[in-house]
């Protein structure tokens, strides 16, 4: 029997029906295209809200791997509905969605546990964290033949994080592709969101994670998977990958027209 991880937000975060969840996400692809056709791509930075909030801008960074290969995805995802130390691989065999199944990587998810005593194989934080589900029927859309690393971080504080880049940059390849799965600020007016966000996206510009790093722990930005982003970019660092480019911003005002609240969304790229 194998163990697998159902999908646990499908019909609220995105379609449940296999028909539509292709159209919404083809439609997406479509209609949200940048110029730009990087020689390698190490990782993108994509939001986690339903669909219909933040797929637009998710989909400028999963068009972008239309058409490439990948032999692992590496899925990055803070932990929203429980705490616990360290980072948490699945320790099952799949993930499951409305389009399929999706394996996981058990070697790469052996050599990251052998290696540290921060990471680990468990089930903590994956039973129903939307974070890692709402990547997998974009990534399913645009590649092919691919298993996944699902990992969730329990603990954002930057022993855990620059420990996870560490360990990454020894097992990661060429044919690997990190995941950063992280929405921006929550809850403020669009102004203040605006002013919040606009640190992270400057931080992911610069390709500074130290500074993002400490603005998060200093509260000058806000990013529930902040310590995803930091860990894609200081991998990224220690790789030699040195350029990165913020491909669309948004928040949900965007859709609702309510712009009291809102919650912010940002897809980037880290290439060469």
């Amino acid at each position: 029997m194998q163990a697998i991880r159902p999908a646990a937000v499908a019909g609220m975060f995105y379609p449940a029906n296999p028909r539509k969840l292709e159209d919404s996400i083809n439609y997406m692809l479509k209609e949200n295209k940048i110029d730009l056709n990087p020689e390698k791509i190490f990782a993108c930075i994509v939001p986690h809200a339903g669909y219909m909030y933040s797929g637009k801008t998710a989909a400028y960074a999963y068009n972008l791997l239309v058409g490439r290969k990948y032999k692992t995805v590496i899925i990055i995802s803070p932990s929203h509905r429980e705490y616990f130390q360290g980072i948490s691989i699945f320790n099952g065999d799949a993930y499951e969605t409305p389009l399929g199944t999706v394996p996981v990587n058990k070697e790469f998810r052996e050599k990251l546990v052998e290696s540290s005593k921060v990471i680990f194989e468990g089930r903590e934080g994956h039973k129903q964290e939307h974070a890692i589900e709402v990547q997998l029927p974009f990534i399913q859309m645009v590649l092919k033949d691919f298993s996944i690393v699902p990992m969730v971080i329990g603990d954002q504080r930057r022993n855990y994080l620059f420990e996870l880049a560490e360990q990454l940059s020894k097992v990661a390849d060429e044919d690997t592709i990190i995941i950063s799965s992280s929405d921006l600020s929550h809850f403020y007016s669009k102004v203040v969101a605006d002013h919040l966000d606009s640190v992270v996206e400057r931080h992911i510009t610069y390709f500074d994670f130290e500074s993002l790093q400490n603005d998060l722990e200093l509260s000058k930005c806000e990013a529930c998977g902040g310590g995803g982003i930091v860990v894609a970019l200081k991998t990224a660092s220690i790789m030699n990958i040195t350029k990165s480019k913020v491909l669309h911003r948004s928040d949900s005002g965007d859709t609702t027209g309510d712009d009291s609240e809102v919650v912010g969304y940002l897809s980037a790229v880290l290439y060469n």
